[in-house]
């Protein structure tokens, strides 16, 4: 039976980078579990929906999804300058530190530290791995 949207499917993954960076996996780290999701209900990104339709039980694949279907592209927008005495006191910010802020509807929104200097810090809301081609390795387990 090939996978189609609708289908409640389980697979093992492992997500790298072009540099061979792996980003992600269903082995190890803290996902270390098979992904399990419905295909079509936008509950991965749209390439990774798109990579396994067709694939049969068992079926091993290799693929890669560019940024605009993974994580979309790196949106200069999303970066703000903020000034330092707006973090809280006691811990000295440093490139790559991750904080997480408060929307005015209660939401957290992670955002990344990607400039530091004397009286501002820049913050990087974009997702870590916007912009990025993503490299796949999928074996599907399960479709239900």
């Amino acid at each position: 039976m090939a996978i189609k949207s609708g289908d409640k499917i389980k697979v093992d993954y492992e997500g790298s980078l072009d540099n061979g960076q792996v980003f992600d996996s269903s082995k190890h780290g803290d996902h270390s579990h098979p992904l399990e999701f419905e295909v079509g209900a936008r509950q991965v990104i749209s390439g990774f929906d798109k990579a396994v339709i067709g694939m049969k039980k068992g079926e091993e694949k290799e693929f890669s999804i560019p940024a605009k279907e993974a994580y979309g592209e790196r949106n200069k927008d999303l970066e703000k300058e903020i000034p330092r005495s707006s973090l809280p006191k006691g811990q000295e910010p440093q490139v790559g530190m991750g904080l997480m802020l408060n929307s005015p509807d209660g939401r957290q929104i992670p955002a990344m530290i990607s400039k530091v200097d004397e009286q501002n810090i820049t913050i990087d809301l974009n997702h870590p791995l916007a912009g990025k081609k993503l490299n796949f390795k999928i074996k599907v387990l399960e479709i239900n």
